[in-house]
């Protein structure tokens, strides 16, 4: 094989390892924005789940206030 066909053999497979891995940087960089926007889900998740808790319990304890101000109502 001549210099120039080593030369022209190894230009091309250096740019092939150069897009092989430019893409998959490329992939790599969407894999963690998709992750990402997952944490920021799940996190709006957990916030909503405990703000809902917090209204349930709230809701809760106003029923058993009423319930027992009725009780002592119906009592006297």
């Amino acid at each position: 094989m001549s210099i120039a066909m080593v030369a022209i053999i190894g230009g091309v497979i250096i740019s092939l390892a150069g897009i092989f891995t430019d893409s998959r940087t490329r992939q790599q960089k969407i894999k963690l924005k998709a992750i990402e926007k997952e944490v920021e889900l799940e996190k709006l998740r957990l916030e909503t789940y405990t703000i809902e808790t917090e209204k349930m319990r709230l809701e809760l304890e106003q029923s058993k206030v009423l319930l027992l101000e009725e009780k002592q109502n119906s009592s006297k």
